[in-house]
């Protein structure tokens, strides 16, 4: 078994205190036993403007957000998902949303850009959300091997399609996030306990969680659950983390008792 965290913070338009927050939240979850840690999406910067993220992108693999991902994962000695940082993309108006997957040698493992992109007015409120503004969408889904089992990623409001991650052979999925308040409350747990059951995996779910100095609040509540969709930790608001056993043991169990998976008829 290995202990997983996921990281919970309330960032600002501050870059270096968010980072200094996130190596503070990593090494208490080091401390705890984590040898996987995952942090939210935005989690270097939630700007005052939509817009900010394009001032603060990154060429990729060059960076100070990248250089630091790349420096607590080597020097906590831990596997880390990088939540979301801004990258440069094809259009200069605009960057990818990339999330950066590091080895516990600080090496750069893997990188997903969020495919799913937020462009909503969220019901009983007066909050209007238009991602691609600002980003653009990537077009890969992300499953890689890790010494925790197969990991899946993805982003925030990817977790509203299941057919996104029926395709995906995974073990654990990861999925940083920066869920809104209204939003969080009506379907954050529902959503991420149904894909658990449904792919029959463990979810590992940072999330944003509190009041940001860009006027925004954000659902938090943290979340690791298991494969039969048992929350097995969870963090209501404020910065901290949440932690628990990888059981790959447990999840051949459930997926043998109940081999939903091998059932499936349409792909």
């Amino acid at each position: 078994m290995s202990r997983c965290a996921a990281i919970q913070m309330a960032s600002s338009p501050n870059i270096s205190a968010n980072l200094l927050e996130a190596d503070k939240l990593i090494a208490e979850a080091v401390k705890a036993g984590a040898k996987l840690v995952a942090l939210p999406e935005n989690f270097a910067l939630m700007g005052d403007h939509e817009l900010d993220k394009i001032k603060a992108k990154e060429v990729d693999g060059s960076g100070p957000i990248q250089n630091f991902l790349a420096s607590v994962a080597k020097k906590y000695g831990v596997w880390v998902v990088g939540g979301t940082i801004p990258i440069v993309g094809d259009d200069s108006n605009k960057v990818r949303a990339a999330c950066l997957v590091y080895n516990d040698q600080g090496e750069r493992v893997a990188r997903y850009d969020k495919v799913h992109l937020f462009d909503v007015s969220v019901p009983g409120s007066n909050d209007v959300y238009r991602e691609s503004d600002s980003i653009e969408a990537g077009a890969d889904m992300l499953v890689i091997d890790t010494p925790f089992g197969r990991l899946g990623v993805a982003v925030c409001y990817d977790l509203r399609f299941p057919e996104f991650f029926r395709k995906m052979d995974m073990e654990i999925l990861v999925i940083p996030s920066a869920f809104t308040a209204e939003t969080g409350a009506a379907h954050w747990e529902l959503l991420l306990r149904a894909r658990a059951v449904e792919n029959l995996c463990y979810v590992v779910a940072p999330n944003q969680g509190g009041f940001h100095l860009n006027g925004r609040k954000t659902f938090g509540h943290s979340m690791v659950i298991d494969p039969w969709g048992v929350v097995l930790d969870c963090y209501k608001t404020g910065g901290g983390f949440v932690s628990a056993e990888i059981d790959l043991e447990r999840l051949e169990k459930v997926r043998g008792a109940f081999p939903a998976l091998n059932h499936r008829r349409f792909f």
